[in-house]
């Protein structure tokens, strides 16, 4: 696509939806059941905690989106959190966001893909064994859409995100409708017990506190991927802030409703969903070899008739369809965001640069690589890898939070017309009040789950953190060094003399080329140099070089340990030492192969000298090449190179033949 084809890329709000808030929508599928695992350490006992958890984060949520609706209108170029906290409490916080953001994303498509295996996996026991690669395919796949656009992605992902929407409410509906009419639905597992991993009365005071607030950050999982809408407000179609802020708020309350509706659900259909399936008393056959269905697995089957209803299967592949697809919202978000970062110079410049179809290819690649080692590592294990999660996010959500309002602070002081302030203080009450909830989900996150692996997390965002300091430093230094100063006079500086150098290793076609190149130019000297590697060569290259009537003169450089490069290095380092303001030109013939293999057979001399002399100052090193038979094969276009003939191309000899004669 056209850079000027960037416009049709934008997007309306019904595929923003599923681009954008997949994430948040499909945490409805597991934050349920990461709320259960933890209360069922002291067996059911604690059950009647989940309601009053529940209702902590539907809350939670709540206060999130109306704070990232005032972020995406005051904000609107893009960046969210990043631009927030660095525009309002400057670089290194700004910093700190950034890289908590990163690694979230990261985390987002490790945790979003292995849970959708976990759910294919409950339809399918059988494929248990083959759990990483199925999680690395999904991976790729993932990948691969993305790098087709981010249009491209959202009608191909807008399908399953809204069946999923539509199988998790008709599932809840019919689930509550059965209830209201006493004919309740009762999980596979409900007749099972579970066994507590400590007593009832060992879990009391601050113990019951402490258990509490694990089952609340776990379940503050399903606010994950809340802030991707601010990221990518320039991705909408204008109005963008309206549209951004319209699409956030339909996201909160469909991914609010959804798992209110699964978590009553669970509760009175007695859903047993247990860490170690040894927990559960009562289980038929050896519990080290059973495979637990999820949470969401449980209810479609109790609500639908069974594990082997149409509506169970159904369920069960969009749930696992869209939890997969939740990665999309990362692999939109982090591309974005590290555009962004590029620009501002703390990240490598080539992840601001779009690809062919318009999306951000290095980003997508850069997150599917870093995603795909989490997920080979932790063997897809989604409980593993929840523990590395959700710590990015909250640390956003606070910064940006405090630094929204100090930006309504500066609002209120700047002075402006009745209307706009007050509409300013609500927003300032808005964002403190999200700025305490947050601060303190932050700390229950960190207390409750930094000995769990969340450690692993926090040392990856410091790290990410130094790194984005490091490249910001190097770039800076490097503009400070090649900049033209203030008052200095514009003008291309001109070396005194020009001293030329062609290397040689015998008489043939490329040196004869190099040298005619090097007397084109008018040196103001020219000398050929070999290297005395064999005497007997050497010895015949000297008796042709005065046959040949070149009046080049030819220097003998000798090599008494048999190297090539180095006593070239060093005489090209001598010529330009003892002449301080003059240039040294080293002309280097070479011959270039038109197949990899073809490489292997030669000694790469050439590169080898050119890589020694490219750090040597005052020294300029110039290639001269020669291209072989197969060269010139190889230069030939592909008979279907991909969007040839869109780009107008030859595709074929005949067509290549015609455009040659044209």
């Amino acid at each position: 696509m056209r850079s000027e084809e960037l416009g049709e890329t934008l997007l309306p709000k019904r595929l923003a939806l599923p681009v954008f808030a997949s994430d948040p929508l499909s945490s409805v599928a597991y934050a349920t059941g990461e709320i259960l695992l933890v209360l069922t350490v002291g067996g059911t006992a604690f059950l009647y905690l989940t309601p009053w958890i529940a209702l902590g984060v539907v809350a939670l949520m709540a206060v999130v989106v109306l704070s990232y609706r005032q972020v995406v209108h005051a904000y609107p170029s893009g960046g969210g959190s990043y631009e927030v906290v660095s525009r309002n409490l400057g670089a290194n916080p700004g910093l700190v966001v950034a890289a908590s953001l990163l690694v979230d994303y990261v985390m987002t498509v490790a945790v979003s893909v292995a849970s959708g295996v976990d759910n294919v996996i409950s339809a399918f026991g059988s494929l248990a064994d083959h759990r990483v690669a199925l999680a690395l395919g999904f991976t790729l796949l993932l990948t691969a859409v993305n790098l087709r656009g981010v249009r491209e992605s959202g009608r191909a992902f807008a399908a399953p995100t809204y069946l999923f929407i539509g199988g998790i409410l008709l599932m809840v509906v019919t689930g509550l409708v059965r209830l209201a009419f006493g004919d309740g639905p009762q999980a596979p597992t409900a007749q099972l017990g579970v066994a507590a991993e400590h007593g009832k009365d060992a879990v009391q005071g601050l113990g019951l506190l402490m258990l509490g607030l694990r089952a609340f950050a776990s379940g503050c999982t399903a606010l994950t991927g809340v802030e991707a809408i601010s990221n990518g407000v320039p991705a909408f179609r204008a109005p963008k802030s309206r549209n951004a802020a319209a699409t956030m708020t339909v996201m909160g309350v469909v991914a609010v409703v959804m798992f209110a509706g699964v978590t009553l659900l669970a509760l009175t259909s007695h859903v047993h969903y247990v860490e170690d399936p040894c927990q559960l008393t009562g289980l038929a056959g050896d519990c080290h070899a059973h495979t637990q269905q999820t949470v969401i697995a449980q209810l479609a089957a109790s609500v639908f008739g069974g594990s082997d209803s149409v509506l169970f299967y159904f369920v069960q592949a969009v749930t696992a369809l869209v939890l997969i697809l939740a990665a999309n919202t990362a692999f939109n978000g982090f591309p974005l965001l590290a555009s962004i970062l590029a620009r501002h110079r703390y990240l490598p410049r080539q992840l601001h640069t779009r690809g062919d179809r318009l999306a951000f290819s290095n980003g997508i690649l850069a997150l599917a690589v870093a995603a795909g080692a989490l997920l080979w590592f932790y063997r897809a294990d989604v409980t593993s890898l929840i523990h590395l999660y959700i710590l990015g996010v909250f640390t956003s959500f606070t910064l940006s939070q405090v630094g929204m309002v100090r930006h309504w602070n500066r609002v209120l002081a700047a002075g402006a017309d009745p209307a706009a302030r007050s509409a300013a203080r609500r927003a300032r009450v808005i964002n403190g009040l999200g700025a305490v909830t947050t601060a303190l989900v932050l700390v229950i996150v960190l207390i409750t789950k930094f000995t769990q692996g969340a450690w692993l997390a926090v040392a990856a965002a410091l790290l990410l953190w130094l790194t984005m300091r490091g490249i910001r430093r190097h770039y800076d230094a490097v503009a400070a060094e090649l900049a033209v100063g203030d008052g200095e006079e514009v003008r291309a500086p001109r070396p005194r003399r020009v001293h030329a150098v062609v290397p040689v290793s015998t008489l043939h076609r490329p040196t004869l080329r190099a040298l005619g190149y090097a007397q084109a130019f008018r040196p103001d000297t020219l000398e050929a140099v070999t290297v005395d590697v064999e005497p007997e060569s050497t010895a015949e290259l000297r008796a042709r070089w005065a046959d040949s009537g070149l009046d080049v003169p030819l220097r003998v450089l000798d090599s008494p340990f048999r190297e090539i490069t180095k006593p070239v290095v060093a005489h090209v380092r001598e010529l330009a030492s003892a002449r301080p303001g003059d240039a040294v030109a080293v002309i280097v013939p070479e011959y270039v192969v038109g197949h990899w293999w073809e490489n292997l057979l030669h000694n790469q001399s050439a590169l080898w000298l050119k890589s020694r002399l490219l750090f040597t100052p005052g020294v300029m090193v110039i290639s001269v090449p020669w291209q072989l038979t197969s060269a010139g094969r190889a230069d030939r276009p592909a008979r279907r190179a991909p969007g040839a003939l869109r780009r107008g191309e030859p595709t074929g000899p005949a067509d290549h033949a015609e455009k040659a004669g044209a």
